[in-house]
């Protein structure tokens, strides 16, 4: 994951790696909290999805926060169906390395979420996310409801002020409705927590987000 040096150009479909029909195997449950990834997820649970670059340390970030109920990574955004880790590293999918997280919104609030997602990257950064470089680093939130996407805008507004009265760039994240989020091999997910000194590139911009508690309010 560390000084790739891929494609910065999502290819179009006709473009795309042609993929597969097999769903890659997956672990039954959270290597963590021992939760059944794929569900049945508790009654009114939500899920929101969450790209800010590799996503080892993006998952960790997020099944540390009390009230999420179950995070895995997989691939998401793109045009090719059930791809390998290596073909999502070749830039020919367009995919981004996603972060899904299943939450009880009565426990921890979608502000509280962002408020993780934006202050734990760069989210001005294009294609790449530090030393990381390509397609597959780049910031995005998939909503699966309107409610999430109203969300969702209301907190870039904010962050984007805060970013420009700090003299930093344009958010360049990717927002739109969930595509098919495929599952990544088993061995990535969770990784930080079955490899406690992995590798994590994760930096913030050190800008306070306004919305939402954050993981030291929690």
């Amino acid at each position: 994951m560390f000084f790739r040096t891929k494609p910065t150009t999502i290819p179009t479909t006709d473009e795309a790696l042609p993929g597969r029909d097999v769903e890659m195997p997956v672990a039954a449950q959270h290597f963590v909290n021992g939760f059944n990834l794929k569900g049945p997820y508790p009654e009114g649970a939500e899920t929101v999805y969450f790209g800010l670059g590799c996503f080892w340390g993006a998952e960790r970030l997020f099944w540390q926060l009390p009230g999420v109920i179950v995070t895995a990574v997989g691939y998401q955004g793109g045009h090719t169906p059930n791809p390998t880790y290596e073909e999502v590293c070749s830039g020919h999918t367009g995919h981004t390395e996603s972060v899904m997280v299943v939450y009880d919104p009565k426990a921890i609030s979608l502000g509280t979420l962002l408020k993780t997602f934006w202050e734990e990257h760069d989210p001005t950064q294009g294609m790449r996310q530090g030393n990381d470089v390509g397609t597959q680093y780049r910031s995005a939130i998939y909503t699966t409801t309107p409610e999430q996407a109203e969300v969702v805008t209301t907190s870039q507004v904010m962050y984007q002020n805060a970013l420009h009265e700090k003299g930093l760039g344009a958010i360049t994240t990717e927002v739109a409705p969930a595509k098919p989020f495929y599952f990544a091999e088993t061995y990535h997910q969770q990784y930080l927590a079955k490899n406690p000194n992995g590798y994590c590139g994760l930096n913030g911009t050190g800008v306070s987000c306004p919305v939402g508690l954050g993981v030291a309010a929690e």
